[in-house]
C-alpha cells in the first residue's frame, strides 16, 4: 500500500473495551468469545491491511470502566466487544468487522499523513487506468500501482483522500492519480500535466474531476 509514515506523525489510536474486569462486589467470570475474537481481528488486520500505519492498541477491561463508554459522544458504547478509533465507536456488542476497522484507521490515518510519491489507484478491467499507465510508461515515471478491487485498503485510501478534494456526494471513478504527492486526477488529467496530445470525445462520461467531457488518445 501507499503507507509511508513520518516518523513525527502521531499514531491513531485504537481501544478495546471487552467484558472482563470487576466493579464492586461484581466480577466477570466468564470470558467473552466475541470480545477475543474482536482482539484476534485487529491484531491480524494491523500485521496486514494497516501494516505500515502507526497505530496504538488499548486492551481495557469494561466492567472496570463501565461509564467511560457511556460518556462518549455522539455515539455512546454499552455492550462489549466495544471498539474505538480516535474516540469513535466502530464496533459493539459483536465480533469485529475487519473492514470497518480498516476504513475507520485509513481515514484518520490520511487526514494526518499526506501522500507521498507517485501513485495510481485503479483496477484491471479500466481501460482509463491503462491510458494512465500508458502516459507513465511513455514520460518514463515510475509509479506505484494500487488494485482497489483487489486490495481494500487501497480502495479506502484514495476514498478518504479523494472525498475531502471533490466533495462527499461526487462519484469517484479510477483512476486516481498523484504525482510527487500533488493530486492530479483521472487519466486525461495526467495526460494534459504530461503534455500528451488528446482529442475530445463527447461521448465519454466524466469522472470525479472533470467538469468537461473526457478525452482518448487517437
Amino acid at each position: 500500500m501507499a503507507f509511508d509514515a513520518p516518523t513525527t506523525i502521531a499514531p491513531i489510536n485504537i481501544t478495546v473495551y471487552r467484558w472482563a474486569g470487576q466493579w464492586g462486589p461484581f466480577k466477570v467470570k466468564i470470558p467473552c468469545g466475541e470480545c477475543a475474537l474482536t482482539v484476534d481481528v485487529i491484531k491480524d488486520t494491523l500485521e496486514n491491511e494497516l501494516k505500515g500505519v502507526p497505530v496504538t492498541l488499548d486492551i481495557r477491561e469494561w466492567l472496570s470502566e463501565w461509564w467511560k463508554p457511556l460518556k462518549l459522544f455522539p455515539l455512546r458504547g454499552y455492550h462489549a466487544p466495544i471498539v474505538l478509533v480516535e474516540g469513535a465507536i466502530v464496533c459493539e456488542g459483536e465480533a469485529l468487522n475487519r473492514g470497518l476497522l480498516t476504513q475507520a484507521v485509513i481515514d484518520a490515518y490520511a487526514k494526518r499523513a499526506p501522500l507521498k510519491g507517485t501513485h495510481l489507484f485503479g483496477k484491471t478491467n479500466c481501460k482509463h487506468c491503462v491510458r494512465g499507465k500508458g502516459y507513465f510508461a511513455q514520460a518514463g515515471i515510475q509509479f506505484a500501482y494500487h488494485d482497489v478491487v483487489r486490495e481494500p485498503a487501497a480502495l479506502y485510501e484514495m476514498l478518504a483522500r479523494v472525498k475531502p478534494l471533490v466533495g462527499p456526494k461526487t462519484p469517484i471513478t479510477v483512476p486516481q492519480i498523484w504525482i510527487d504527492g500533488h493530486y492530479v486526477g483521472g487519466a486525461d488529467q495526467l495526460g494534459k500535466a504530461l503534455g500528451v496530445s488528446i482529442e475530445p470525445n463527447p461521448e465519454r462520461g466524466q469522472n470525479s474531476m472533470t467538469d468537461k467531457p473526457m478525452a482518448v488518445v487517437k
